[in-house]
Formats: structure tokens, sequence, C-alpha cells
């Protein structure tokens, strides 16, 4: 796999990480703890992209 496709890899799992924690705010069933560690995760996929 060369980069840019790595980058790109990266970016659609942030993307859809996004997407999850959003859906996740917007449920009241949804574990704080579990929205902070999607938060975390999204945050060091962004710190590997750039």
């Amino acid at each position: 796999m060369i980069l840019s496709e790595y980058v790109i890899e990266l970016r659609k799992k942030h993307e859809e990480l996004a997407d999850k924690v959003e859906q996740a705010q917007k449920t009241l069933r949804t574990k704080d703890i579990t929205i902070v560690k999607m938060k975390k995760q999204k945050l060091r996929l962004k710190e590997e992209i750039y």
C-alpha cells in the first residue's frame, strides 16, 4: 500500500468515527465514556494523518 492510499484509508476511518460519535451523542443511552473513547481514537487517527 502506498502512502496516499494509507492516508485515504485513515481519513475514511476518521470520518466513520466522526459519524459514530455524532450518532452516539444524539442517543441518550450512550455512555459518556464510550463517546470519550471514540473521540480519542478519532484524534489518534487525525494525528497519524497529519
